[in-house]
């Protein structure tokens, strides 16, 4: 894995981490809207666009580690895959075997 893999993948890590801190304030108005609020999870560390999903799909994305939820046009080619898209939002995948181990091995879901 290259330097810009892993601080892309670090990147995605820390946003990631930010949304499941801010689940369940999330999830209590998700049961009103069936919507929540996250930050996209995209490489770039300025970034703090939020972006509107549906709970179900946030949870079928965290799901899987090496998935994460960007505005569309944030992911970075060569680094991810965009695997689901739409005017909202896109998910992509860690493209390389090692970026893949790193999402999982900094997922919070994987430590418990």
């Amino acid at each position: 894995m290259d330097e810009r893999e892993r601080r892309v993948g670090e990147n995605e890590a820390l946003f990631r981490a930010v949304n499941e801190r801010v689940e369940d304030l999330n999830l209590a108005f998700g049961a009103l809207t069936e919507t929540m609020n996250v930050v996209c999870e995209c490489g770039y560390i300025s970034c703090a666009e939020q972006i509107e999903i549906d709970v179900e799909t946030y949870e079928r994305v965290r799901a899987d580690p090496t998935l994460f939820v960007l505005v569309p046009g944030h992911a970075i080619e060569g680094v991810e895959d965009v695997v689901e898209r739409n005017e909202r939002f896109e998910i992509v995948r860690k493209r390389s075997r090692d970026a893949g181990r790193v999402a999982t091995e900094t997922d919070p879901r994987s430590q418990d």
